[in-house]
């Protein structure tokens, strides 16, 4: 398989509808202020300059960056904070993230990756990113717990376990790190994964994606 790198927007659908009700309500500010002093020529020449500006400032701001690279040996994630990687050989399952209920499951906007072993993945990960990790996806672990009262385990405990975990080398590793492999045994025992990639930081739908993960990693 090529090389792939994938490009995501930095702005999704909610921001575009933000930035456009910024755009009208500022409008509609500078249009009322300056209605009584300036011609109503003059108030659409600004209105347009304000409206371009904006736009403008919009574009520089969107500019795709690359969010992932795909290579016939591995995945690796890019963001401005650091990144991971791991291996096609070393992820067990990709799969869509999904919430179970009495029976019942829903889909959640996050793709899930199942890893065969932690030990590469915790050492090489930036740290800036592994705490990001943390902070972001505590929500679907707090969302899986409410959903599963029986967990022998307390929501508090599992957020913040920073007891070492010891690798299948014997060697042990503390702090953020073991922090992070902790998280992700919780999450596989309540959500069936390791860790989550989110709908915002990829190019294309998420069944797509997680079908293009898996000929790549099937190419491997």
């Amino acid at each position: 398989m090529e090389t792939l790198h994938i490009h995501a927007e930095k702005l999704t659908t909610k921001h575009y509808i933000g930035l456009f009700v910024s755009i009208i309500t500022v409008t509609l500010a500078f249009v009322s202020y300056f209605n009584s002093q300036l011609s109503a020529i003059s108030v659409c020449i600004m209105v347009v300059l304000v409206a371009v500006v904006l736009l403008l400032m919009i574009k520089v701001i969107n500019t795709p960056c690359i969010s992932f690279t795909l290579t016939f040996m591995h995945c690796q994630y890019h963001s401005r904070y650091g990144g991971w990687t791991t291996t096609w050989h070393n992820i067990a399952h990709i799969g869509h993230a999904t919430l179970g209920s009495q029976g019942w499951h829903s889909s959640l906007p996050w793709i899930g990756i199942r890893l065969k072993n932690y030990d590469d993945f915790i050492r090489n990960i930036c740290p800036r990113v592994a705490s990001r990790i943390l902070l972001e996806q505590r929500i679907l672990l707090i969302m899986a717990l409410k959903s599963n009262p029986d967990s022998p385990h307390q929501l508090e405990d599992m957020l913040f376990d920073d007891s070492p975990f010891t690798t299948q080398n014997g060697e042990q590793i503390r702090g953020l790190q073991a922090m992070l492999a902790n998280r992700m045994r919780y999450n596989r025992a309540l959500l069936g994964f390791d860790f989550f990639i989110a709908d915002d930081v990829i190019d294309r739908p998420i069944a797509d994606f997680i079908g293009l993960l898996r000929r790549y990693k099937a190419a491997a």
